[in-house]
């Protein structure tokens, strides 16, 4: 199986920072926030100088990465994309919905900044540098936002909605003209303001879209809401029998709930890159020619250079070992617990930790060409296809702003035209045909479902982090697992051996010295004995070593405790333990299988789908687990760039991929494949990079995941037929003049109730 090619390296300016990719072989960005920050307004860049944002990498090309505001579909990022690449020189142009950053590349020289920017602007989308962590602050602050607008908005329509059933009353009984125009000012009162303050996230992209001579799903929503408040106070202002601002308040609570739980649902998403690049030291210790040691920055170590990597510390960036022996932990790269040997001559990697010894390292890479940016990289790119993932919501979408505006325009030309009854009962037709199809009921379809079955997941030890996560998990065909970990619980344990209690007393006192894992192991497996062991010695690679009743004692590999060699076929791991040079016992250690992984996987070929095994372990132990498991498919030594080589592969062949992966050298996996979960006891690096998250010693919350994933995506369909059904019926009594803008509210209002319970079967599906 081969290996992804690994993307195009190219020289940046050593004030670059860590790169990443968002176009394979090409496009090779950073973030330029840090840059002349000072110099950008609060909310937009002025477009007159985006030359400090700017970069230029050796290969001609000049890059520009910004946080893009008011990305609502995947509409919006055609719309921004398809803008961008009409410019002579562009490369690349690409939108991440989850991070809302927009990344172009162009022919140095051949196209103007100041215009792309200007034109993302004229489409409506404020852009400013980008930066996770204002990335962050922005989310925030509009989750607090639209919290706010959905209260005020709550409220209003509760207070209206009492003096609008007075107001009925009075209708059937002997309520006087000006006692009802005085409740209609007092709903003026409390609804205009309340329409003025909530409505501002629709009006706010509303405005956008129009200013772009464009449409989207808030102008229909913007303008029933405005239509409605100002007929109803033109109405008030001349006594008339009948106003509809409550109408006009419910109208808005329903969207705002539904946009609020989207929100939320979106705000999980996080670029795992981000969190990847934390594994990565701040500083290094740089050796001069003259022996004299001195602190640097990362993006300041240059090809050649000498760096001490301390124990303890994490390695700077790629290189050869000069000087030095030590344990490293390459989780990152293998994913697996057991640490690596460093010796002189052979190679360390960004990202790993050293362990037991002091290394002197001669740098073979700069900061952005190290093996741990080459993840970074693997993972932007897969985050930017995913991006591409279009929702059902976003499907539907597309299409119901200019159906809407066409249906609401034919309803008030056809009364001017074919009757006699003046434009306010046309427009009063119109403005109920607004309502009644505004999108309560396709807005609530997906975030009422996602929250049910988010809250029945919970419950059942899973997490659910991406938006679209059981759209996509609901139609996979095959399930990729990681072994160290997932299928196993990455905790090697002691299984058998050559030993007798004494042997096993002995070697365990003098491996609580150690952090190796194995030693952590076989401590762990016998009880203290309160045994004294002097002089004790780790020597890096090999073992530990120290003095028992005058004895010099050795616990380690078999070459260091004098035995010969061993025949590691079974897979398993081995320690030996030797007294004065003589081998007194053997250890052997497992990673034990998750207790219900074959019933899990026998339940998820039951549900046919086909399973594979990818790993960074050696063969022996991966053959071992496949062959306990009984899957058939499987590669052992696996890289990153391996494991998503493979979900490349499978997705070239139509497969649709569930990835389960908990290492750090998973989380590029994680990222590329169609949808992901990992396990809570996960590097944070995978936690974040997955869809959802499993707590707990067992595997079956894949299973029900999934089964929870089907029937949500069930019910999501069901919502959006029960919505399209009520436009069906609904819209044409609208159209005919038999709908006022209250009974279109209240239908409105009746649609998304009914979706809403239809959600709420999820919690009793079995």
């Amino acid at each position: 199986m081969n290996a992804i090619e690994p993307a195009k390296r190219v020289a940046l300016p050593a004030d670059a920072g860590i790169a990443d990719c968002c176009d394979a072989g090409a496009l090779v960005n950073y973030t330029v926030a840090a840059r002349g920050a000072q110099a950008v307004d609060e909310n937009l860049i002025a477009p007159s100088d985006p030359s400090t944002f700017v970069t230029h990498t050796g290969d001609g090309l000049a890059h520009l990465n910004l946080l893009v505001e008011n990305l609502q579909c995947a509409a919006c990022i055609g719309k921004i994309e398809g803008r961008l690449k009409s410019f002579p020189g562009v490369e690349a142009a690409r939108v991440n919905m989850s991070t809302r950053r927009l990344a172009v590349a162009w022919q140095d020289g051949e196209a103007d900044p100041s215009e792309m920017m200007r034109a993302v602007q004229a489409l409506g989308y404020p852009v400013t540098p980008y930066d996770p962590a204002e990335l962050a602050g922005t989310e925030s602050r509009e989750d607090k936002r639209l919290l706010s607008a959905m209260a005020v908005a709550g409220f209003a329509a509760a207070n209206v909605m009492l003096l609008s059933v007075s107001v009925w009353s009075g209708h059937a009984g002997d309520m006087g003209e000006n006692t009802r125009t005085l409740f209609h000012w007092i709903s003026a009162l409390i609804a205009l303001p309340a329409v003025v303050y909530a409505g501002q996230p629709f009006f706010r992209s509303a405005l956008g879209a129009l200013r772009a001579r464009g449409l989207n799903m808030d102008v229909p929503i913007s303008l029933a809401v405005v239509l409605a408040s100002v007929m109803s106070l033109y109405q008030t202002i001349e006594g008339a029998q009948h106003a509809y601002f409550d109408a006009s308040v419910s109208l808005l609570f329903f969207l705002l709930i539904g946009r609020y739980l989207d929100q939320r649902a979106r705000s999980r998403a996080r670029s795992a890159a981000t969190h990847l690049l934390a594994m990565q030291a701040r500083a290094a210790t740089v050796i001069g020619d003259d022996g004299r040691q001195r602190a640097v920055r990362i993006n300041e170590i240059d090809e050649g250079m000498t760096v001490l990597v301390a124990a303890g510390e994490r390695v700077p960036v790629d290189g050869t070992v000069l000087d030095g022996r030590s344990d490293v932990d390459t989780q990152l790269l293998t994913g697996e617990t057991m640490p690596k040997l460093a010796i002189p001559g052979g190679r360390v990697f960004a990202g790993t930790l050293n362990l037991t010894a002091p290394l002197r390292v001669r740098t073979t890479v700069r900061a952005d060409g190290t093996l741990l940016s080459e993840i970074v990289k693997l993972m932007e790119l897969a985050e930017q296809g995913r991006a591409k993932y279009i929702r059902l919501a976003d499907r539907v979408a597309s299409i119901y702003a200019p159906v809407v505006h066409i249906l609401a325009a034919a309803t008030f030309a056809g009364w001017i035209v074919f009757t006699d009854a003046g434009w306010q009962a046309s427009l009063m037709a119109a403005i109920a045909v607004l309502i009644i199809t505004c999108p309560c009921a396709l807005g609530l379809a997906v975030p009422a479902v996602q929250v049910v079955a988010s809250s029945r997941l919970l419950k059942a030890g899973v997490l659910v982090k991406a938006a679209d996560a059981l759209e996509r998990l609901s139609s996979i065909d095959t399930v990729v697992f990681d072994k160290t970990g997932t299928l196993t619980l990455g905790q090697p344990r002691l299984v058998g051996g050559d030993f007798d209690q004494d042997a096993l007393a002995s070697a365990a006192a003098l491996a609580r010295h150690s952090r190796h894992p194995l030693s952590k192991a076989l401590a762990a497996a016998a009880d203290e004995q309160g045994i004294e062991i002097t002089e004790i010695h780790e020597e890096p690679g090999y073992g530990l070593e120290g003095v028992l009743d005058g004895n010099r004692i050795r616990l380690g590999s078999r070459d260091w405790c004098g035995a010969g060699a061993r025949n590691n076929a079974v897979g398993l791991s081995e320690i030996c333990y030797a007294v004065a040079g003589e081998m007194k016992a053997t250890f052997h250690f497992e990673d034990a299988l998750r207790e219900d992984a074959k019933d899990v996987l026998g339940a998820l070929r039951r549900m046919g789908l086909g399973i594979e095994l990818l790993s960074g372990d050696t063969e022996a132990a991966v053959a071992r687990a496949a062959g306990d498991l009984g899957i058939d498919v499987w590669q052992s030594g696996c890289l990153p760039a391996d494991k998503t080589a493979r979900l490349e592969n499978l997705a070239a062949e139509g497969r649709r991929v569930l990835m389960v992966g908990d290492g750090l050298n998973d989380a590029p996996s994680l990222v590329a494949a169609h949808v992901s979960m990992s396990p809570s006891s996960a590097a944070d690096v995978s936690q974040t990079a997955a869809d959802l998250l499993f707590q707990g010693r067992a595997l079956a919350p894949v299973v029900t995941a999934i089964r929870v994933a089907r029937t949500a995506t069930r019910l999501v369909k069901q919502n959006f037929g029960l919505a399209f059904a009520y436009n069906a019926i609904a819209i044409p009594l609208a159209v005919a003049g038999l709908a006022t803008p209250l009974v279109a509210a209240v239908a409105m209002s009746s649609s998304s109730i009914v979706v809403t319970l239809n959600a709420l079967r999820l919690k009793w599906v079995k």
